[in-house]
């Protein structure tokens, strides 16, 4: 990496000149090596054609790819690696560009003689303050392949289970998005030709027809308006959930939405408990455990009861006792809890109670799937039938009194 670089030598003489470094700390220390100080420093911009940009917004590193990048690396660790070689090499066999330049910028802090933890907390977009926590666990204790072998599953479990609850609202939301939009383009395109012809028929309409047909001309009239008021409704509320408001009160409408919520609430749960078993089991503190583990929660009414139970365990009060008084943290868990802090083995507890969860989020994902497609075909049926029976009936009527 190339510096621009103005100093004065012991003559207070200006001397501006180009040194090659793995980083700006290195830079400057090349430079004072030569009997300058250093007045300004700076990177060399990177001219780069058109044709060579790469559009960074449309490049991600995906959960995968970190699991995969775990793995690797406990690998290359348990083979007595250097740490400097396992990420050049990671660097230099990534095939995401994206990852291979964070993974670059971590060799140069390296180099440099950063530690692997301050390393990777600097690209807290990709490596997470748990991940980063985990790191700096495994170079105090001297573990880190087992460290990252930890992360590695943990990730793996996390993605599995992630993976499974959003694929399996995939299926009913396209099938009900294709529903409505067919719905609409037949009350809107085929229904208003329908209905010139059997009101001007003559004939008394069912009521069920009367109203497919008001509906049709509210809709072919007033689309531009509905179309207006859905956007301002959808910008409104977007603008309410960048809000701490707004994201306080989604996450609890999460939680709270009948059967749905009782599945985010066992998601929560087993995040919660897997973050504390293996931060636990990594010889990371209790206090730091949670404190960690309430920054990745992703839900604020789990972080605010995570936050409260860190006050009070900072003041000596046990883990077991502080979660006991929320109605989000079911018994068992408060109870297996207390077994784990009064035996000593609270992280095996922990491990055992996510596995648990984890099998709960899995079953309530196969009876929710089991029971999304006789429901939606009896509703798609209902809508259909309903819409048919409205224009056929009436259409049957008046070929009978030809």
């Amino acid at each position: 990496m190339l510096f621009n670089y103005k100093a004065i030598d012991q003559h207070n003489v200006s001397h501006d000149g180009v040194v090659e470094a793995s980083n700006i700390d290195a830079a400057i220390a090349r430079v004072q090596k030569e009997g300058y100080t250093v007045r300004s420093i700076e990177p060399v911009a990177e001219k780069r054609s058109i044709f060579d940009m790469e559009i960074e917004w449309f490049q991600s590193i995906s959960h995968k790819e970190i699991v995969i990048l775990s793995r690797q690396i406990a690998t290359l660790f348990e083979a007595q690696v250097s740490a400097l070689r396992v990420f050049r090499l990671m660097a230099s066999e990534s095939e995401n560009p994206q990852l291979q330049r964070v993974l670059s910028k971590v060799v140069d802090d390296l180099q440099g003689g950063s530690s692997i933890s301050r390393a990777l907390a600097a690209h807290p977009d990709v490596f997470s303050e748990f991940y980063v926590n985990m790191v700096r666990s495994g170079e105090e204790t001297g573990s880190l392949e087992k460290t990252f072998m930890y992360l590695a599953d943990y990730l793996d479990r996390q993605y599995q289970i992630a993976s499974k609850a959003k694929n399996a609202l995939i299926y009913p939301a396209f099938v009900i998005g294709i529903f409505i939009l067919v719905m609409g383009l037949m009350l809107t395109m085929v229904i208003p030709k329908i209905a010139k012809i059997l009101t001007d028929s003559g004939q008394e309409l069912p009521t069920y027809t009367k109203i497919v047909i008001g509906l049709s001309s509210f809709l072919t009239n007033s689309i531009a308006y509905i179309i207006v008021v859905l956007g301002l409704i959808i910008f409104v509320w977007w603008r309410f959930m960048q809000t701490d408001v707004g994201r306080r009160v989604m996450d609890e409408v999460k939680i709270s939405i009948p059967y749905l919520g009782d599945l985010q609430k066992k998601l929560y749960l087993t995040r919660i408990c897997d973050n504390l078993s293996t931060m636990l089991s990594s010889g990371i503190s209790m206090v730091q455990a949670i404190q960690v583990t309430a920054e990745v929660v992703d839900n604020r009414v789990y972080k605010e009861i995570l936050d409260y139970t860190l006050i009070e365990v900072k003041g000596g009060r046990s883990f077991a006792d502080t979660i006991a008084e929320y109605p989000e943290i079911p018994g068992v868990l408060a109870q297996m809890a207390k077994v784990g802090e009064e035996t000593g083995n609270l992280g095996e507890i922990l491990k055992t109670l996510s596995r648990f969860y984890q099998r709960e989020v899995d079953n309530a994902v196969d009876t929710l799937i089991g029971l999304i497609e006789p429901i939606m075909i009896v509703m798609l049926g209902l809508g259909v039938g309903v819409l048919l029976a409205s224009v056929l009936m009436p259409i049957y009527n008046l070929t009978n009194t030809i």
